[in-house]
C-alpha cells in the first residue's frame, strides 16, 4: 500500500492457536464461536501479523512473530505447524535482515518478539543486525520482572540479548520515532503495550496491538482475558475507535487476517471493511 512517501505492507509470520475463552474473556462461547470456530481443544486460530514500513531512507519492521527458537513442545502447545514466514515475506519484498533499520515491538510477548533474535551456534544474536529495537520502557521492565500471571507469555531469549548487544531504544509514552511514524503507549493488554500510527499529512494508518487483536474485538466489551488492565482497554477502545471512524483511519490488526481496512459505526456497532488489494 502506497501511503504518501511510505510503502506499507502487512503480512503474517504464520498462525498459532490459543484458548478461545482466553481470547474473548467474559464473552460467552455461544457468542464468540459464531465469529471464530474452535478446535477440539477449544483453541481458535490467529495470525501473527507484521508490518513493514519503508521510505527512501528507512526500513521499519513492526513485530517479528514467534521466531524459530521454540521447542517442539511449545510449538505443540500453541498449534504452530509451519516454520516462521517472516524472513520469506521480507525477501518477497526485496528486504534482507541487514536492510532493516528499526524493529518495533508493540509488546514483548513471544508471538510478537520471537523473531527479534536467532541462534548462531550456541549464541543468541540480533536477527536484524543493523536495527535498533524500539519498545516502551515499562514493557522492558515488566518483561524482565514477571510474576505468576505474566511469565508464561515472556521468553527472555527474545529480548534480553538485545541489551548486551547495544540494540535497545527504550521510549516513554508517546514518541515520533521517525517523521510521520508515531508510537503511543496504550495500557490495557500490558502496561507497556504500544500502538503504531503512520501519517502522510492527510491520512492515518493504524496498527492496533493486542488491546484490540482482530476485527472480532471491535465491540467494546469483547476484551481478551489476558489483558492485565481490562478497564483501561475498554476506555482505550472507546476513544481510539471513535477517532478511527471520524478520521477514516486505515486499520490493521495484530491477530486478524493480514489485511488493511476501515472501521465504520452503524447503529452504535463497529464494522471492519477490508480495502481492495
Amino acid at each position: 500500500m502506497r501511503f504518501g512517501h511510505f510503502q506499507i505492507d502487512i503480512f503474517s509470520d504464520g498462525t498459532f492457536k490459543i484458548d478461545g475463552g482466553a481470547m474473548f474473556g467474559v464473552v460467552p462461547k455461544v457468542l464468540w464461536s459464531t465469529q471464530k470456530a474452535a478446535d477440539e481443544l477449544n483453541r481458535v486460530t490467529m495470525d501473527m501479523n507484521c508490518v513493514l514500513i519503508r521510505d527512501a531512507d528507512h526500513v521499519v519492521l513492526v513485530e517479528t512473530g514467534a521466531g524459530s527458537k521454540l521447542t517442539d513442545k511449545q510449538r505443540g502447545i500453541y498449534g504452530i505447524e509451519r516454520p516462521p514466514q517472516l524472513l520469506n515475506e521480507l525477501a518477497k519484498r526485496g528486504v534482507q535482515p541487514e536492510d532493516v533499520t528499526l524493529v518495533v515491538n508493540t509488546h514483548l510477548h513471544f508471538d510478537h518478539s520471537g523473531g527479534n533474535t536467532r541462534r548462531d551456534g550456541d549464541t543468541l544474536v540480533a536477527a536484524f543486525p543493523r536495527a535498533s529495537y524500539v519498545f516502551q520502557r515499562l514493557e522492558w521492565v515488566d518483561a524482565l520482572n514477571t510474576n505468576e500471571r505474566t511469565r508464561a507469555s515472556y521468553f527472555p531469549d527474545d529480548f534480553a540479548p538485545l541489551e548486551a548487544a547495544g540494540k535497545l531504544e527504550l521510549i516513554d509514552e508517546a514518541v515520533e520515532i521517525l517523521p510521520g511514524i508515531r508510537l503511543d503507549r496504550v495500557q490495557g493488554h500490558t502496561r507497556g503495550t504500544q500502538t503504531v500510527r503512520v501519517t502522510d499529512g492527510r491520512r492515518t494508518a493504524f496498527f492496533s496491538s493486542d488491546f484490540m487483536p482482530d476485527r472480532h474485538h471491535l465491540p467494546l466489551p469483547w476484551i481478551p482475558a489476558q489483558d492485565l488492565f481490562p478497564l483501561d482497554t475498554l476506555e482505550a477502545k472507546r476513544t481510539i475507535l471513535a477517532r478511527a471512524v471520524e478520521e477514516q483511519w486505515i486499520v490493521g490488526f495484530t491477530h486478524d487476517l493480514p489485511r488493511f481496512g476501515t472501521v465504520t459505526s452503524v447503529d452504535g456497532k463497529y464494522r471492519f471493511t477490508e480495502l481492495a488489494d
